[in-house]
This record gives C-alpha cells, structure tokens and sequence, in this order.
C-alpha cells in the first residue's frame, strides 16, 4: 500500500533513513529540514515525491503554516512523523537558562505543536497515525541527561494522553523508543552542558565523558529500526509503544521493574490515606 508521510528532520539519523527506504519502495515523503541543500541529492532522485520545507522547531508560527503546507501539496497524509530533536547533557546545575529553553522548545514543545499543527487535518480525512520518536530515555533515566529526559518523558506523557483523546477519529499513535544507535545523534547532534570542576566526581560527568571520548559505539542498527518503525503502521490497533535495541529493552526492563516493586511496597501506605 503506498502512503504519504510527513516526516521532520530529515536530513539525517533516523528521519533520512526513513525517507530513503519510504521513497525507494514508492511512497511519497513530505520531509522538514534546516537546510535544503543536504538534500539535494534525494530531491534530485526522486522529483514530486519527496517534497521539503525549511524548519525550525522553535518557531510555532513556521510549524503550523509548513503542516498545514504540507497537507496542501499532498492532498492527503497518512502518517506523521515527530523526529526532528536533539539530545542535552551535563549535570542539571551547569545546563545554562538557555540550553534548558532550547532544549525544551525543540523536542517537547515544538513536537507538541507539530501533533496539534497536523490533528485538524487528521479529523478531517478521518484518521491517520502519529509516530512520536521518543528514546529509552522516556522510560529510564540516567544521571547527566537530566533536561533531555524531562523533553521526552513529557512528550511521553502528551502522547499517552492524546492517543486516548484521538482514537476515536481513526487515529492511531505510537511512541517510539530506541536505545542507542549508530546515528549521527550521539557525537555529532549532541550538546554539552558547559563544565563545572565540581561535578567531576558526579556520575554526571559519566555521561560527559562518553560524548567527549566519542569511543562507544551504540548496538543499534538505524535501517533495522527504521524498518520496524514504518511496519509499526500496518499494526492494528496501532502500538503505544514500540522498544528498539536490546540495550533499550533491557534498562527499560529493570528500571520499570524497580518502579513497580518500589509501588507495590507502598499499598498499604497509599490505601490509608483515602478518605474514611
């Protein structure tokens, strides 16, 4: 069945490796980007099929008016992709005011807008699905990646909820949620919150070390994640949630299970306070 996407960021990690495989096997992709130029060799391959804009994430105003755009030019979108992001990390004390702003601008509130920009349309052609790229990091946290999980566990939540509010239009929404991988995401996509000396015995500075070092190579296979992504849609109901890599499913795994544990042993604490 070909279908058309709407994807942000495409010019590369996982939103370039879905417009590839989406265009080579014949569907058609409305992709964003910040800079037409890297992809001009895709456009040139593959014509009317591959239609772009330029976007900024922080910039509400542009997101609406490149969604609605988009439906425009395409006629009809079937599938919406929330890509476009960016991960943070330092310690909670030396993020500055606005590497914080940004960063919640860019992954929370500019998907936020993207989703709400695009269900109007969605209504109207009477259903459609949504894939949030979220990250083990919706679901488990490390120490120095304290903003960038406060981005996605949000988003997490916004989506939770909003496939509860949109099912009923033929809508379907699924967060995506994949450990590391070999995208340029990690060494290159990345920010670094500037040093404090005081946090070097922190196991902040964990974190820290492995974008500086750039040695660690992550497991996880982008085409083979890609691929699972754009299967996810043939799923009916769609799933809320879609773990990707063995490193992802594992952490996920043990913190979910600490939580649960940690839950449990506070019943008979919660159940006393309800009223009598």
């Amino acid at each position: 069945m070909t279908r058309t996407w709407l994807i942000t960021g495409v010019s590369s990690g996982f939103g370039r490796e879905m417009a590839q495989q989406l265009l080579a096997r014949g569907d058609r992709v409305a992709g964003t980007v910040r800079d037409r130029k890297s992809m001009r060799a895709l456009q040139a391959q593959y014509g009317d099929a591959l239609w772009l804009a330029e976007l900024e994430m922080t910039d509400g105003a542009a997101i609406r008016r490149v969604v609605d755009a988009a439906f425009a030019a395409m006629g009809r979108i079937d599938v919406v992709v929330s890509n476009a992001g960016y991960g943070l990390f330092g310690a909670a004390e030396e993020l500055t005011d606005e590497q914080i702003e940004h960063q919640l601008d860019t992954n929370l509130l500019g998907s936020i807008r993207l989703l709400r920009a695009a269900l109007p349309h969605l209504r109207r052609q009477a259903g459609g699905r949504i894939l949030q790229l979220s990250t083990v990091g919706g679901q488990a946290a490390f120490p120095g990646a304290s903003v960038y999980h406060a981005s996605k566990w949000g988003i997490e939540g916004f989506v939770d909820a909003l496939a509860q509010e949109v099912g009923v239009f033929g809508i379907g929404c699924t967060l995506v949620e994949p450990g590391g991988a070999r995208t340029d995401f990690r060494y290159r996509s990345s920010q670094l919150a500037p040093r404090l000396d005081a946090y070097a015995a922190s196991p902040a500075s964990h974190a820290r070390r492995m974008i500086e070092e750039g040695a660690s190579v992550p497991i996880g296979h982008p085409a083979r994640m890609v691929e699972h992504m754009i299967a996810s849609v043939d799923q009916q109901p769609a799933p809320r949630r879609l773990a990707l890599g063995s490193d992802a499913w594992q952490v996920m795994h043990r913190q979910l299970s600490e939580r649960l544990a940690a839950l449990e042993a506070q019943k008979e604490l919660a159940f006393s306070t309800d009223a009598p």
